[in-house]
């Protein structure tokens, strides 16, 4: 092995490990806006095609995952501590899978009656989505630290929301419909919903370690 061999193979792979998360997070804003546009249509079968697309995304966001722990396995040095790497590299997956996950209960339990609480929890998916790209793309060189956090606290004000917005939805739901079975479908679809946003949380959680660590 040659000389340049051995020191590329020690220093740390930026140009691909920062490339791969942005371009998971950045695909995380494409699952939110399909489903912003999926809960926003009457069309029935532009929902169809809306959720054939979430799903697509969303296997585009595991091959992603699978390449970045594929180059933790394959590099000795890393941007910053694996466990941390291992963590947001989950943390972004998880969003797309109960993105995904909401609009295949929508499918699945046949729910054509878009609430406003599920327009709002989708809106808020997608506000979510959109500050954890801002915050990710600041990551590779860290200068804009003040950037990074006000993403998360927009993160976090976001995830509150979601939790009050879900709690009423419930409530209204217990209230006002007596059919057992619609309770459980929409009561199913908005914690799978407010479950994405609790995961924009996580993300922002992790962001603020990085952040502790590297400071």
């Amino acid at each position: 092995m040659s000389l340049n061999s051995i020191i590329q193979y020690f220093v740390p792979k930026d140009r691909k490990f920062f490339p791969l998360f942005e371009k998971a997070s950045r695909n995380l804003i494409s699952l939110g806006e399909a489903l912003n546009e999926l809960v926003n249509t009457t069309d029935l079968e532009r929902r169809k095609e809306l959720t054939k697309k979430i799903e697509d995304l969303e296997h585009v966001g595991d091959d992603i995952t699978h390449l970045i722990f594929l180059e933790m396995g394959k590099n000795f040095i890393t941007p910053f501590d694996r466990e941390d790497m291992h963590s947001l590299a989950s943390a972004l997956d998880d969003i797309a899978d109960y993105i995904h996950g909401s609009a295949a209960r929508m499918d699945l339990y046949k729910i054509t009656d878009i609430t406003p609480p599920i327009k709002k929890l989708a809106e808020l998916i997608l506000q979510g989505c959109i500050d954890v790209n801002k915050a990710v793309e600041e990551l590779k060189n860290l200068k804009n630290i003040r950037l990074i956090t006000d993403s998360c606290v927009r993160i976090n004000s976001m995830e509150n929301q979601a939790d009050y917005v879900f709690d009423r939805a419930v409530a209204d739901l217990f209230e006002f419909e007596d059919d057992a079975k619609t309770i459980i479908k929409y009561k199913e679809l908005f914690a799978a919903m407010e479950t994405a946003t609790d995961k924009c949380e996580d993300v922002a959680n992790v962001l603020e370690t990085i952040l502790v660590k590297n400071a």
